[in-house]
């Protein structure tokens, strides 16, 4: 008896904790939308007519020639009934540079075909050169929306972060089978 007891409050707990990450993925990805409307205004009537969208805060480092970033975030389908599907992210790095930064992205899928593909597979690869800087006090630096391919659009917010590199990046968006 004592066996069943200690099983199903092991069970509760743990069902408290994922609900628990999935609020505060739930809040974050409020707060991100919030600093991406008042950056750029006009990015909400994309996410408001998109067929869903993804936002992500990460967190990134890079030292000399190698660097690595991580995250999680949820990615939202719209339509006759809204669908969230928790995620993570890991980036890997190659190239000069140095610099810590907090970053938030905010994917737009234009239709649901780019939003399950996204979700299935999840990855995305880029060259990349990044000058960014944020004194902490102004806020977010908008990076501005870049098209990521058919049908992906994707805004890049950095936060308190200093980041001077020039890249190659692997990163890979993935379901977070501890939350879905």
């Amino acid at each position: 008896m004592l066996l069943l007891t200690s099983g199903a409050v092991m069970a509760a707990s743990s069902a408290s904790e994922k609900e628990k990450s999935r609020a505060e993925i739930r809040k974050t990805s409020a707060q991100v939308l919030s600093k991406l409307y008042k950056a750029q205004p006009s990015a909400r009537k994309a996410v408001e007519s998109a067929a869903g969208y993804a936002t992500f805060s990460n967190f990134g480092m890079k030292i000399l020639v190698a660097g690595s970033g991580s995250g999680k975030g949820v990615a939202v389908k719209k339509g006759e009934s809204t669908r969230e599907i928790f995620m993570k992210m890991i980036e890997v790095q190659a190239g000069l540079g140095f610099g810590v930064k907090k970053f938030n992205l905010v994917f737009v899928f234009q239709n649901a075909a780019a939003f399950d593909r996204f979700v299935s597979s999840g990855w995305e690869s880029s060259a990349q050169a990044t000058a960014a800087a944020s004194d902490g006090k102004q806020g977010a630096s908008y990076a501005g929306a870049v098209s990521m391919g058919d049908g992906v659009w994707l805004y890049q917010l950095t936060d308190k972060g200093v980041a001077a590199e020039v890249t190659v990046k692997g990163t890979k968006y993935y379901k977070d089978d501890d939350l879905n």
